[in-house]
Parts: C-alpha cells; structure tokens; sequence
C-alpha cells in the first residue's frame, strides 16, 4: 500500500521520475562531476582524474551509497564513498573542496531545470486547450454573474480567454523565474570558498556551465532560500489559476444551471448509491490538490530565515515540499487540460438561463439608452431599478413594466425597449478581445 498518493494515484510517470531518489542520485553524481571538471580545467585536480571521474562515476550504485548511509548515518557522505569506490585512484579527488549543499543543492536546481521544462509543456498545452474553447465559443452568448446573481450577458469565449491570459502570464513568470531558480553554488562550508582558493569564483562557472544552469553571486553554506520560495508561490499562483477554473466548471455543472459538464465516460459511475449521478469529480480533484500545492508557500518562506550561515531545518521540510508541490502542480495542469479539452457545453441550458429573468438583467443596457436620449443618469437609473423591482415582485417582464411607464416611453419607445432587452446585441466588444487574446498568445502553444 503506498505511503503518499503521489506514489500511485496523482502525478505524471515523467514528473514522478524527476523526484525519485534514482533520478536525485544522478544528479547528484552529475554536480560531482561537474566540479572534478572545473577543477582539472583550472589546475587543481589531475586532469586524468577528472577523465576517469567523468567516465565511472556514473557506476556508482543508489543502492551501495543506501548502504554506507546506514553506517555512516550521512547521505551525501555515503554517495561521495560510493563514487570513489567506482573511481578507482582518482576517488580520492571526488568531492574536493565541497560541501555537501555546494552539491545537494546544485542537484536540486538540476531537478527544478527539469520540473519547470515540463511544467512549462503542460501549461502551453493547456493555453492550447483554452485558445481553442476561446475561438470556438467566442460569440455564445451567456448570463454573466455577479455576486452569485445574473448580471448583464458575457460569452464562453470571454471566459475561456480570460484564463488563457492568466494562463500566458504563467508562462512569463516561469520564464522570468527560470534563472532565479534553476542555480547551483561551489561555495564551501560557510560560503567563502576557502577550500578553492583563489580560484574559487572561476570553478564554480565552469562547473556550472557544464551543467547548463546559472551560478549563485554569493551564498553562505547553503543557496539562500527566496530562489526557492519563489518556485512555490509559483506553483501555488498556477494551482489556484486551475482552483479557478475547476470551481467555475463545477458552479456551471450545478444541476439547476447545468450549462457545462466534464466528460462522463460510457462505463463511468458517479456514485456507489446514486445510479443517476454524473459528479464534476476531476474538477473537484484539482480544487483540493491546490490546497496541498498552496500550503508549501509557508514552510518554504521560513525555510529561508535560517540561523547564521545555515541550519538543518530546511532539510526535511524540502524533502517533502519539492516532490508534493511538483508532482501536484504537473498532475493537476494535466487534469485541468482534460477536463477543458472534453468539456461539454450545453448551449439549450445556456440559452434557457441567458432568459431567466426575462430580462431584468438587461435592466443596464435600458439606462444606458435613457441617459444617451436626454434623461438624466440617476434618474434613469432609480426608474429603471424601481421598474426592474417590480418586475420581480410581481413576476412579470421587464419590457411590460417598462412599457407601462410614460415617462420612459418618452425617451424609448415599446420597440425600442424590446430590442434593448435582447441580450444578444449586447455583448460589447468580447468578440474583439477574444480575437486579440488568441492572436496574442498563440505563438505561445505547443
């Protein structure tokens, strides 16, 4: 039985392999490396060393690093031993000079190189996904709702391209981010580079060039922690983008509105006593994921005010926090392109709620055009109000009451006001914007 459901049920096999131990182990046997490299390009290790390093380090075992570990009782410790085992006389050169975060952590930005790659992918694809409801519903027409209540009337295709923009800004700050994020450090045990010499600063870039990642300009023993609190306000920023979206495709799947519905398979079942139930349970899936990814943001803060040039408790705390919030954030911008991809728009129910109120909620578009005939705009304002209250109280149109009412037939006549009412004519300009949303941010897809 898995320990975390991230084991079995959530995330992606590729995501899932970037935090496996295996997957953490080579890293770390890469930034071992790396700096036997750097440090044979400038002279301090035999070259031949850094040869033969760079050619058997890649043989050393998780398992036989596990192993000493359970001796020793020091992780990174144990693999240095494992590496020199397989590294036959030039073991001795492995891990000169370093620390062990100078490498932990320059491993770690290799995962998080990896992790925002294909974090990246999905949200491109799901930019796709959204441009494409966008262009295919720009001119349907719909209630807008405010405060829970029926406003004046929006589009799907407005809706959808609202979070394509939230969606691309995504993509920027990730951009943004990258080489904040994606760093590695050669610092020594308190930061000064002592153990390197006067060559330390130089070791270090070449070291990380190797790795195809940024190097820190100064740090104490360990990489300072906003880089990496950063990552999770990030995640916690696309998790709740999709908490967004999953609640609207949940609000929308309400059986008394019933305009959208996730996909329901042939086979599927909604539940183990309701033979009729069709439930939004991949929405409701992401809704609480981005629970988990957003409660990472505040241990990864505190992970970054630790005593004098580092202590251990950020230790434990991120070897939780990285895998979670990656694997969740990944699975659920995979959910939440499914779901908007077999969406089902019920355009019968969209058109039998857009006349709900028979048309009260176009009660705007009717002040409007008072005011544009010469009426004054509160007291259009307080006519209309007054009218559209009526009408709710008495169960009738608003074009009736309106009708009734010399004053406003003065300004508008009965025809008039029953076209005002069409909501139809009155969607200003959405089509325009959707338009420009998807020329915008189509060169972004995948």
């Amino acid at each position: 039985m898995a320990v975390h459901p991230i084991e079995e049920r959530y995330g992606t096999k590729e995501m899932r392999a970037v935090w496996s131990e295996k997957n953490r182990f080579s890293c770390v046997v890469a930034a071992e490396v790396a700096l036997a490299r750097a440090e044979a390009h400038h002279g301090m290790i035999p070259a031949a060393a850094a040869v033969e390093i760079s050619e058997k380090a890649h043989n050393a075992s998780l398992e036989r690093a596990k192993a000493i570990e359970l001796e020793i009782s020091h992780d990174m410790m144990a693999i240095v031993k494992a590496i020199s085992e397989v590294t036959g006389e030039s073991g001795r050169w492995v891990h000169y000079g370093a620390t062990s975060n100078d490498i932990l952590d320059t491993a770690t930005g290799l995962q998080l190189k990896q992790t925002l790659d294909l974090i990246d992918q999905k949200l491109r694809q799901l930019l796709g996904v959204l441009l494409k409801r966008s262009d295919e519903t720009r001119s349907l027409v719909c209630i807008g709702r405010t405060h829970g209540q029926h406003g004046v009337p929006t589009t799907y295709g407005l809706r959808f391209a609202i979070w394509a923009s939230e969606v691309g800004r995504h993509i920027g700050r990730l951009e943004q981010m990258r080489p904040r994020v994606v760093v590695g450090q050669m610092t020594g045990a308190v930061g000064t580079q002592a153990a390197l010499g006067s060559k330390g600063i130089e070791v270090q870039a070449i070291m990380m060039e190797y790795l195809g990642m940024s190097s820190v300009d100064v740090s104490n023993q360990v990489i300072s922690r906003d880089r990496y609190a950063e990552y999770f306000m990030f995640c916690a920023g696309v998790a709740t983008t999709l908490d967004k979206i999953g609640i609207e495709v949940r609000s929308l799947q309400r059986t008394e509105i019933g305009e959208v519905e996730e996909a329901f398979g042939a086979k599927q079942v909604g539940s183990s006593t309701m033979p009729h139930k069709r439930n939004p349970i991949k929405s409701e899936q992401v809704c609480g994921l981005a629970r988990i990814i957003r409660s990472a943001v505040e241990p990864a803060l505190q992970n970054n005010t630790l005593w004098d040039e580092r202590d251990l408790t950020n230790s434990s705390c991120e070897r939780v926090l990285f895998p979670e919030a990656s694997i969740l954030t990944d699975h659920c911008l995979r959910v939440m392109a499914n779901v908007l991809e077999g969406l089902v728009i019920n355009r019968a129910a969209i058109r039998r709620n857009l006349g709900f109120l028979h048309g009260i909620n176009m009660a705007e578009s009717v002040m409007i055009e008072l005011t544009k005939k010469g009426m004054n705009r509160q007291d259009s304002h307080e006519r209309v109000r007054m009218a559209s209250m009526q009408a709710l109280a008495e169960n009738r149109t608003l074009a009736d009451v309106l009708g009734a009412d010399p004053e406003i037939v003065r300004y508008c006549s009965k025809s008039d006001i029953a076209a005002l009412l069409n909501p139809d004519t009155y969607i200003g300009t959405s089509v325009r914007q959707v338009e420009r949303v998807i020329e915008k941010l189509s060169p972004l897809c995948t």
